[in-house]
């Protein structure tokens, strides 16, 4: 299962070629996998808070394709827990 389609997510990237196609697929799959260690959740858990998973998917593949080479992971790591945190916490 996966919350944001290659379409949706070139639209949000502003990307209008093929060429980044398969990159661009793998940053979804490494946005959700990230999005549910960060949030601590499932896949059942992941589609119930299904726009906040979804804003922080694209959030997650945008850094990662605009900073290839100089990605900040710790820094990409406390993002998500920001906009992670009423799940993580449980709240939600």
């Amino acid at each position: 299962m996966t919350l944001i389609s290659l379409p949706e997510t070139k639209n949000y990237l502003r990307v209008d070629h093929c060429e980044d196609d398969k990159l661009i697929l793998t940053l979804i799959d490494t946005a959700q996998r990230l999005v549910m260690d960060v949030g601590r959740m499932t896949e059942k858990q992941l589609a119930e808070n299904e726009e906040t998973s979804r804003q922080a998917m694209l959030y997650t593949v945008s850094y990662l394709y605009e900073n290839r080479n100089t990605a900040d992971y710790h820094a990409l790591t406390l993002t998500l827990r920001a906009l992670l945190f009423a799940q993580r916490e449980g709240i939600v």
